[in-house]
């Protein structure tokens, strides 16, 4: 998952976008009869556009950018039936370059349109795809883009937060609090638990939140555990990362009086980045979820092989985009480019295990669910194989 601080800075961007997603929305009533996206013919060249933030001058994101871009092309090279020419549209990682590498790419006859990296630059290709029928696979993780003819790849709070909490259910901790970091990162986060827990019956006892700073934690700390405490709640979900003071957030609520030997500590992150975090001895046998490993492993190995350095850890959402599209025209389906075909029930493989496109435009990754131990984690539940129906309980998945 990127991390947190990267997320807020995304979600607060949002706000000055929200004139563009008005503009979406009038787009796609306008263009209603035109939604599900071009047909395309298997049998000749289909151009493909990958949108990434090279120019920006930023050295992390060029570096980003490249590997992007490898992965993509690591994935056509994967399925050498399906006739595809990637054009690569720079956008510097600013909004306005996005909406224009978008125009650009229209003209050049592109059927779907794979990125971009930032939320506010999927919302600007957005428009200008929906007003031309072409549906956009961004690589934002950002919930509230989502939607009409733009889709997420990111794995989001919303995707973590179901998995965790369903499994947490079927172990019989039905009531829980929530403790979140007054950042709109936060806020998101504490509301896709909330939502997981409706979905399933889990009661929310209480959410709790402190300013988003070591003296914050610390000087919250007391008050929060004595709330959890009455709440009598059997478990408690920590939101937060270790790049955003998990490790601290944890040992003063321990040291604070929260009894972690009768209630189970969850995580909304990843508790392994760094592993150092998994020697927290407050997140002893704490639960939280990662990708599944051996897709993951493969994944990493045949890039390293092939390009003789390790991806960066989001070059799989280039992958996994290319690589629904490259299934769908290997298959010889004319609807490859169409949403309705993007988001068949069964979903894809990709480079961190299983994931669907979903109606409301995110993605469904499979997860597993890991418990931590001093300096190590283990599997305790696989990430599942296989996606249940895609009825109103969309987040359902099953071994």
């Amino acid at each position: 998952m990127i991390k947190l601080n990267l997320v807020s800075k995304a979600f607060s961007l949002l706000i000055n976008c929200f004139f563009i997603f008005t503009l979406i929305a009038c787009s796609a009533s306008q263009n209603s009869g035109l939604k599900d996206g071009p047909r395309v013919d298997p049998t000749s060249t289909t151009k493909v556009a990958l949108l990434v933030p090279l120019g920006s001058g930023d050295t992390n994101q060029e570096d980003l950018a490249n590997n992007l871009i490898r992965a993509a092309k690591m994935a056509i090279t994967d399925h050498p039936k399906a006739k595809i020419k990637m054009k690569i549209y720079a956008t510097s990682g600013n909004t306005l370059q996005a909406g224009r590498a978008a125009q650009r790419a229209i003209s050049d006859g592109v059927k779907i349109i794979i990125g971009p990296l930032f939320s506010e630059s999927a919302v600007a290709v957005g428009k200008v795809a929906a007003a031309n029928n072409v549906n956009v696979l961004s690589f934002s993780n950002t919930l509230e883009v989502a939607g009409g003819n733009i889709f997420i790849l990111g794995n989001t709070f919303q995707n973590t937060a179901d998995r965790i909490i369903g499994y947490a259910s079927t172990k019989g901790y039905k009531s829980i609090a929530i403790v979140s970091p007054e950042t709109s990162a936060g806020s998101i986060a504490s509301s896709a638990v909330k939502s997981a827990a409706a979905k399933i019956g889990v009661q929310v006892i209480g959410s709790y939140s402190y300013p988003f700073s070591a003296d914050g934690i610390a000087n919250s700390a007391s008050g929060i555990t004595r709330k959890i405490r009455r709440s009598k709640s059997t478990a408690v979900v920590l939101t937060t990362d270790s790049a955003s003071g998990l490790p601290l957030l944890a040992e003063r609520l321990q040291a604070r009086g929260l009894p972690i030997k009768n209630i189970k500590v969850l995580g909304l992150a990843r508790w392994d980045i760094p592993q150092s975090t998994l020697n927290t001895p407050s997140l002893r046998n704490g639960w939280f979820t990662v990708p599944d490993g051996a897709a993951i492993n493969d994944f990493n190995s045949r890039f390293n092989k092939i390009y003789g350095t390790p991806p960066h850890p989001l070059a799989g959402v280039a992958y996994d985009g290319m690589q629904a599209f490259a299934i769908l025209l290997e298959q010889g389906n004319l609807g490859a480019a169409q949403r309705s075909q993007l988001t068949r029930p069964q979903g894809f493989q990709g480079s961190s295990g299983r994931f669907r496109l979903l109606e409301d435009g995110s993605t469904q990754r499979a997860l597993s669910v890991a418990e931590a131990s001093a300096g190590a984690l283990r599997i305790i539940s696989s990430a599942p194989t296989r996606f249940g129906g895609s009825g109103s309980f969309l987040y359902e998945i099953t071994k």
